[in-house]
């Protein structure tokens, strides 16, 4: 059996590795160059956790992981105005959370790759033809894969979902912000935020900066923009959204790297009444992009990538399998959109009201029992589908390595 998975992300990676260690073929195709550079630093538990675990992954993203002692809240003259103690979090989840760039961790799931899986950068996809029997993709270099599964791994704007299932336009729920990410060299504001991730108290636009170990440091941006429209010149724009932040915002700013090295996009929801459509299935942002403002797109895209094979590897036909993947993963995604609808306001306030609400709302998640409540909201209600998975036994009656 043949899979070809379209996207070297997070989802696609997952996707091929555990498509591979379940006997198939696989194929990834990359429409960039290499490896995408640009990244945040993000909070990894939940069901990808579970996942990661099952893959043998796990001890590799612990060496990768960096140890964030706090998530602070800064005004413009730097005084600290709320904090989240990491520890915190990691308790309720028994310390199944790690924290880690998001280039490193694709970097782990191509290193986890089986030697026989064919990695092809540069491979952009131009045609889907789905037949009864199989389905073939054709790149812009004029190849094609003939295959039994094609999976569209290929991230929020994915030419998969356009070419099996229609426009962008008919799927895709803009949430109002625009957001961004780079790093950039300084060891003054390096000593200022190592070990901590340290975000601007602020309405409207946020940065959030946080010092890697090899003497840089990893920003993030977002900014409410009522156009979705992706302007021209995201440099300009992030200057020009965020310079009123005051304290360490200057020298951000200043040292913003060219656009080509700046990572920028919507912030927006994909919202499909199906992932599946013949021998085509959707996994990880392609399918069902939670946004930013939920915080568990790479955790949604790894555990969607592992229930999706054990599917395939368990039902008797690949559409039966797709229909179990649905079936299984789609309360899941359902329960993570719901919570970043209602989580926007908090994430960004619009006024000096709700960045007043935002700081006593979490001085209250100090106490133990909102604390537990914030991780139970924040990692999701049902992330015990791949644990399930990993410890039962497979169609054939053997334990899911």
């Amino acid at each position: 059996m043949k899979a070809v998975v379209c996207g070297a992300g997070i989802a696609g990676l997952a996707a091929a590795q555990c498509l591979a260690r379940r006997g198939w073929e696989v194929v990834v195709l990359e429409r960039a160059p290499g490896p995408r550079a640009q990244g945040y630093m993000i909070d990894f538990m939940g069901p990808g956790y579970d996942a990661v675990e099952a893959m043998g992954v796990l001890p590799r993203l612990r060496e990768l992981g960096y140890d964030v002692e706090e998530a602070g809240y800064y005004d413009e003259s730097g005084r600290q105005r709320a904090v989240i103690r990491y520890d915190a979090f990691a308790k309720p989840v028994g310390g199944r959370l790690l924290s880690m760039m998001r280039p490193d961790l694709e970097s782990a799931l191509r290193e986890s790759l089986p030697e026989d899986v064919e990695l092809r950068f540069g491979a952009e996809v131009v045609g889907v033809s789905d037949g009864a029997g199989s389905v073939r993709v054709d790149t812009a270099d004029g190849a094609s894969s003939e295959a039994d599964l094609l999976v569209g791994a290929d991230g929020v704007h994915s030419t998969v979902r356009e070419l099996a299932f229609g426009p962008e336009t008919g799927f895709l729920k803009y949430l109002g912000f625009h957001t961004a990410a780079y790093t950039f060299e300084d060891p003054e504001v390096q000593a200022l935020v190592r070990d901590r991730f340290c975000l601007s108290d602020s309405i409207g636009a946020e940065l959030g900066c946080y010092g890697l170990r090899d003497g840089r440091v990893a920003v993030f941006a977002v900014h409410r923009a009522t156009d979705p429209t992706l302007p021209e010149d995201r440099v300009a724009a992030l200057r020009r959204e965020h310079r009123r932040l005051g304290w360490v915002a200057p020298r951000v700013l200043a040292a913003c790297p060219p656009n080509d090295e700046v990572y920028y996009d919507q912030v927006a929801q994909i919202v499909m009444p199906r992932w599946s459509s013949g021998r085509v299935v959707l996994v990880g942002d392609a399918g069902y992009a939670v946004s930013l403002l939920a915080g568990m797109g790479a955790s949604l895209g790894i555990g969607g990538a592992y229930v999706l094979a054990e599917q395939v590897a368990r039902a008797a036909t690949v559409p039966e399998a797709l229909g179990n993947y649905e079936r299984l993963w789609r309360p899941v995604v359902a329960d993570k959109q719901a919570a970043a609808l209602k989580s926007a306001r908090w994430f960004l306030p619009r006024s000096r009201a709700e960045l007043l609400a935002r700081r006593a709302a979490l001085r209250l998640f100090r106490l133990p029992v909102l604390n537990r409540f914030l991780v139970k909201f924040l990692s999701g209600k049902q992330t015990a589908v791949v644990r399930a998975l990993a410890s039962a036994p497979d169609a054939a009656g053997s334990p899911v390595r």
